[in-house]
């Protein structure tokens, strides 16, 4: 058996990477709150069905007890943003002095809400392009490959060994921020417009009108990103938007998963952070705001 990996959530996320991890010999613990995921996880294991239809299950330790999962040095938080107080509170419990919290999440403030739990020093930052859908508790369908890049440190070394025998593919990066921010770019731009649309990713290409408002909420977050003092990893927002459009045509978003299913959404961690950023630096964010208070309307509904 290989390294011990615990990971924060039973969502999508969390259920592919169980599987994945599981697969690859690695002793996967889950810490979670969500009963429907923890059961469905603990009687039939983390099931992921691939491309091709092919259903396989890994028997994974699911938990909602810290205590059940205390020592594990390396952990991954992947749970939405609206959850991250929870999971840094549950992680303040179990994690050893010398353990690391991976955060591969969406949207900003996620590493200072784990680091006031656990200290800067326990807490790393990740961004990851895997997507996936969950179909029902403890079963997700893959939404293709993506690249994870973590920092560059050496205390990193057993995630990216870990996440490397697992099929993914990981990328040592010298500026984590700059990805994070430039998947905020992407997520502003897509996800509030597929939820609030209904529609798969590829559609907005389709329809002038929600093309030229993507365009708009890429441009503001840049606008953002740039006051930030942040290089953002492409020079064009709205071609690297668009692109990803076009990789992910029949993906549903997250954000409209959610929205779908009556579950929160991360909108305030997105559109809601960054036109809370363009307050501070006086940069006017109308779209952003528009769609963090259509988005959080329609999470109610």
């Amino acid at each position: 058996m290989k390294e011990d990996v615990l990971l924060v959530g039973t969502g999508a996320l969390a259920t592919l990477f169980a599987a994945r991890l599981s697969a690859a010999d690695h002793s996967v613990h889950l810490l979670g709150t969500w009963q429907e995921g923890l059961q469905a996880l603990q009687k039939n294991g983390a099931r992921l069905l691939d491309a091709n239809g092919n259903e396989y299950a890994s028997q994974v330790h699911a938990t909602d007890d810290p205590r059940e999962v205390s020592g594990i040095r390396h952990a991954i938080v992947l749970v939405k943003s609206w959850q991250t107080g929870r999971a840094a509170r549950q992680l303040k419990e179990c994690l050893p002095s010398d353990g690391l919290a991976l955060s591969l999440q969406n949207g900003l403030g996620n590493h200072e809400t784990l680091a006031r739990d656990l200290g800067s020093a326990r807490v790393a930052l990740g961004i990851t392009t895997t997507g996936g859908t969950l179909l029902e508790p403890g079963l997700v369908r893959t939404g293709g490959e993506g690249i994870i890049s973590i920092e560059r440190k050496p205390a990193l070394g057993p995630f990216e060994a870990a996440l490397r025998s697992s099929g993914f593919e990981v990328d040592s990066v010298d500026d984590a921020q700059s990805l994070m921010w430039g998947k905020l770019v992407i997520n502003s731009a897509i996800n509030p417009l597929t939820a609030l649309l209904q529609v798969p990713n590829g559609e907005l290409l389709v329809h002038p009108g929600a093309r030229k408002m993507m365009a708009a909420l890429a441009i503001e977050t840049a606008k953002v990103a740039h006051a930030e003092h942040v290089l953002l990893p492409f020079e064009d927002p709205v071609r690297a938007a668009e692109d990803v459009v076009r990789e992910t045509a029949a993906n549903y978003s997250s954000m409209f998963q959610d929205i779908k299913r009556g579950a929160p959404t991360e909108i305030d961690a997105i559109c809601g952070a960054v036109a809370g950023r363009g307050d501070k630096h006086g940069i006017p964010t109308p779209y952003n705001h528009a769609c963090w208070k259509l988005v959080q309307e329609a999470s109610l509904n």
